[in-house]
């Protein structure tokens, strides 16, 4: 059995930030951090006091964390970005709602003397002698502490309180990670019995000590079970300062999904009900298993139990069948046709959650060459006469204000330009779109053409019901916000956002068919109509090639993985430290590679073209952490530690652009190596020079590490390896959810057959295929329930037992 912990993050938008910049706007990004590891940061909303990120993470956790912190800052170009505030959530915060947090929260004020970070290891004994009771308190070390120094140090030392009486421990001069192992005592003094508070200081030679964090324990606590161990500092306490508003505040979506994931066997009666439903025949499609899953799941749960379901029946080469069963449901539930497929149904979501999983790389094939274009030419288009600044061109060439037509032809000559290669490119794809997603298609066109077989609906409705997928949930949302799709490690600028729109509305209207050419308020797209209707006359013929396809879905997908172990999952520049640089000078150390991880290698070369390559094996690797900045007075470095034939132990360390970089190679290398045995629980975050780490100050090379690894710490993404059980508990939680609902609704006594089929229209026939199912189902669960509690009860043994038991 494993445990695993998710956190659902999603940092929606801001409102009222407070100004930073003399333009009287501000530049704002939000980090998200994970105790003290930063786990992600939101592109930078250029110009905006009401920034919308709408990115959404899945954070995978160690079980041990206990808070998530968001900051908010203003990127400065020039100098230091400006901390505008934070949102702290506590672990017990953020799991007091089963439903999570979805919420706009104030932002609070950060006081950079009083953030707290770190932990300290401390060993306490109780001793009593003809004097009198003693505390002895071994004070070994402290790690990962806040920089308090410019230099990106502290210059810690421990302060050590009991009722009256207070010690301190030696200073360790520049250093997060110094190791003291000194042993201070403490009589007790008379009174009532006093608790033990450990506090860490920065040492400063002009003005006052900077708080570093504090430790304490109930004299219970001391008495019963004197505290030994890694211990997490905390800030003093007081109440969370509010800005009352006056910082601003985030909307935030935070959700925890903690689970024991029992063995296969246990889920395997769930999971053949599943295959069962999209097995069956077409007219017990309502009474299956699937469907009494479907009717339970409410809308806000239906993205997540759709990705899961697709991945399951993907590992089980059933996702056509799966994606068809959930069709025909809701074709035959659709009375008018141009209401198909708008709802965010199960079936919609399904769909979409598909092509993510399966398409984003033929996504990128198509739109990343002319997306990145739009980017880097920053062309000013504009159709709309309310939005056009004619006074632009002139600021910019010095010839005089265009007309309002001008600045038209010139925006449409270069809508058409990007418009051109986009329409070219999907409409030349049929050959690299995934076979799996076409033999969906082909599907679905044909359930659809089945359903409404009239001849006013022949023309459209079964190409409108794939190119609503395709162009509508797919190709136009990609090009709206890149960023989202990994298209770009930015968000647009406010100017490129707004040429990204009108792209993405014009692929719009093409996957609409037309439809809604000439209507609503946007008549200023007129002077684009030719174009786009030139395209849609393409598009059906795209369309007929794309589900003319033959084969079988087992051949389409790879059964266990969505990416093969040889393909490559990241790629790109880094800068590489070599091994042993002889007399250069740091920052000469690093050279620029052309890196490629895949699940078998992390291979270099000088260049994409370059024949050689050094290549390591994956499963060599024992440990992927962030590196000090002080290291190599470098930003954004990481090491990758490797372990040879012989047991030793190398470091390769790896220089990235900015932050969001640092995190998706960080997180990619650690999903590559997590089946590796014998990870690294500590490593240093510094590196060995001038013969001692820079982090611990330590002088043996070989010194145990000093900051414990982040190897559980990893984002969630569309490559990530299909994990079966992991998505048959979910079903399981989501089922749990609607017991009650299930055994109300489908397990009346058969007397309320009559009330049932006058509320549901459904024959007795069906009634009864459906209380079958429920019964099923019900049974299924009890079945979980009874292993998860001997499961647990099995690991209460195990605690009660301790290390010294068998």
């Amino acid at each position: 059995m494993a445990k695993t912990s998710s956190l659902n993050v999603r940092v929606v938008e801001g409102r009222a930030l407070p100004a930073k910049d003399v333009s009287g706007s501000s530049d704002p990004y939000c980090l998200v951090k994970v105790d003290d590891e930063v786990v992600a940061r939101t592109a930078t909303v250029w110009k905006s006091l009401g920034p919308f990120w709408g990115e959404e993470y899945t954070v995978h956790l160690p079980l041990d964390f206990h808070q998530l912190a968001f900051y908010v800052l203003d990127e400065d170009t020039v100098g230091h970005d400006d901390v505008i505030g934070k949102i702290l959530l506590s672990k017990e915060a953020i799991t007091a709602d089963p439903r999570g947090i979805d919420s706009w929260i104030n932002l609070s004020r950060v006081d950079p003397e009083a953030e707290v970070q770190g932990e300290v290891c401390l060993s306490v004994q109780m001793l009593e002698d003809g004097r009198g009771r003693c505390l002895r308190c071994h004070v070994l070390q402290a790690r990962d502490l806040a920089p308090r120094d410019i230099s990106g140090t502290s210059d810690p030392f421990a302060r050590v309180f009991w009722g009256s009486q207070s010690l301190e421990t030696s200073t360790i001069k520049k250093t997060r990670f110094p190791h003291w192992d000194e042993v201070l005592e403490l009589r007790e003094m008379p009174g009532a019995p006093s608790p033990l508070r450990v506090e860490l200081w920065d040492w400063d030679m002009v003005g006052k000590n900077d708080f570093l964090g504090m430790v304490e324990f109930s004299p219970k606590t001391l008495q019963q079970k004197p505290p030994s161990g890694w211990f997490r500092l905390r800030p003093f306490p007081r109440a969370e300062e509010d800005s009352g508003g006056s910082l601003g505040a985030l909307r935030l979506k935070v959700r925890l999904i903690e689970d024991r994931v029992l063995p296969s066997q246990c889920y395997q009666p769930l999971v053949e009900l599943l295959m069962e439903s999209v097995l069956g025949p077409a007219e017990e499609d309502t009474a299956s298993p699937l469907a009494l899953l479907e009717e339970l799941t409410l809308g806000d749960c239906r993205q997540d139990l759709a990705t899961k379901l697709v991945k399951l029946f993907l590992g089980r080469g059933l996702a056509g069948r799966f994606l068809d069963y959930l069709t025909r449901r809701e074709v035959a539930r659709t009375m008018d046709p141009n209401t198909l497929f708008r709802s965010n149904s199960l079936a919609s979501k399904s769909m979409e959650q598909f092509m993510k999983l399966v398409g984003m790389p033929y996504l990128h094939e198509v739109l990343k060459p002319v997306i990145s274009r739009v980017f880097e030419e920053k062309k000013y288009m504009e159709l709309d006469p309310s939005k056009m600044d004619l006074g632009r061109t002139r600021r910019i060439s010095f010839k005089g204000t265009p007309s309002e037509e001008q600045m038209r032809e010139t925006s449409l000559g270069l809508l058409t330009g990007y418009l051109g290669p986009i329409v070219d490119a999907i409409m030349g794809s049929v050959g690299r779109c995934p076979p799996a997603m076409r033999l969906a298609f082909k599907q679905l066109h044909r359930r659809v053409e089945e359903r409404f077989p009239q001849a006013e609906h022949q023309q459209d409705v079964k190409y409108l019901a794939i190119s609503g997928f395709l162009f509508l949930r797919f190709f136009a949302p990609a090009i709206l916000t890149p960023k989202l799709f990994h298209l770009r490690d930015q968000h647009a600028d406010p100017q490129t956002s707004r040429s990204l729109l009108l792209l993405a509305k014009a692929v719009q209207s093409i996957g609409n068919l037309g439809q809604q050419l000439g209507q609503g308020k946007e008549l200023w797209m007129a002077p684009l109509h030719p174009f786009l209707l030139q395209s849609i006359s393409r598009v059906r013929d795209f369309l007929d090639q794309l589900v003319d396809v033959d084969g079988d879905e087992g051949a389409a997908v790879p059964a266990r993985a969505l990416v093969p172990p040889s393909a490559i999952v990241r790629e790109g520049y880094l800068l590489k430290r070599k091994e042993e640089p002889a007399g250069l000078a740091t920052r000469f150390a690093f050279k620029k590679r052309y890196v490629w991880l895949s699940g078998e290698t992390l291979s270099f070369s000088k260049s994409p073209e370059w024949q050689t390559r050094h290549s390591i094996p994956v499963s060599h690797i024992r440990a992927v952490e962030r590196v000090d900045e002080g290291a190599f007075q470098l930003p954004h470095v990481m090491q990758v530690v490797t372990q040879d034939g012989a047991g030793a132990l190398h470091t390769t360390y790896l220089q990235c652009k900015n932050v969001n970089e640092l995190n998706q190679w960080l997180s990619a290398l650690r999903k590559a190596s997590a089946p590796n045995p014998d990870k690294l629980a500590a490593c240093h975050p510094g590196a060995f020079r001038s013969a001692r780490w820079t982090c611990c100050l330590q002088a043996e090379r070989s010194a145990a590490g000093c900051s414990r690894t982040h190897s559980a710490v990893t984002l969630g993404d569309w490559s990530d390896p299909l994990d079966p059980d992991a998505e048959a508990q979910t079903v399981y939680r989501q089922l749990l959810l609607g017991r009650d609902q299930l055994r109300l609704k489908l397990l009346e006594d058969s007397n309320m057959d009559t009330t049932l089929e006058a509320d549901t229209g459904a024959c007795p026939e069906v009634l009864a295929r459906q209380r079958a199912a429920a019964a099923r189902l019900l049974e299924v669960l009890a079945d979980l329930d009874r292993a998860h509690e001997e499961f647990q009860q099995q690991e209460r043994g195990k605690a009660a037992l301790g290390p010294l038991g068998p």
